[in-house]
């Protein structure tokens, strides 16, 4: 059996906020996600992205607790100067801009950003 990743899942105190920082990084929701308890939207590859509420989760697993850091992401750019521009972006819309873009030693001009739930959202293009 081949293991596919089909959807990634992320726990969402304030799925109003949540569904506004994913729009302006790029995903597209339908029209009144930022009211619904669950929303999905296709990505590339047909992976999807899933934000689920709080109350969502407790409603069929009463012993998860809340917190932050629940799931990280990492967004591909078409170049550097494009993380460098998107990053700058979401910190001047007013996101938690965690690691300031940077050329990695693994090859990669990074940065990093967090959703409003803390979770981790990495940029990235490769380098040369």
């Amino acid at each position: 059996m081949t293991i596919q990743v089909d959807v990634v899942g992320i726990v969402v105190a304030d799925m109003a906020a949540a569904v506004a920082f994913y729009r302006r990084l790029g995903v597209e929701f339908a029209e009144g996600a930022e009211k619904e308890p669950h929303v999905e939207a296709t990505l590339g590859g047909g992976v999807r992205l899933a934000l689920d509420a709080e109350a969502t989760i407790l409603s069929f697993h009463p012993g998860w607790r809340s917190g932050t850091g629940r799931m990280g992401l990492a967004c591909r750019c078409e170049s550097g100067a494009e993380v460098d521009t998107k990053f700058e972006e979401m910190v001047g819309a007013g996101y938690h801009g965690e690691l300031k873009p940077f050329d990695a030693f693994w090859g990669q001009r990074y940065a990093t950003l967090h959703d409003p739930d803390g979770n981790g959202v990495d940029l990235y293009a490769a380098l040369g």
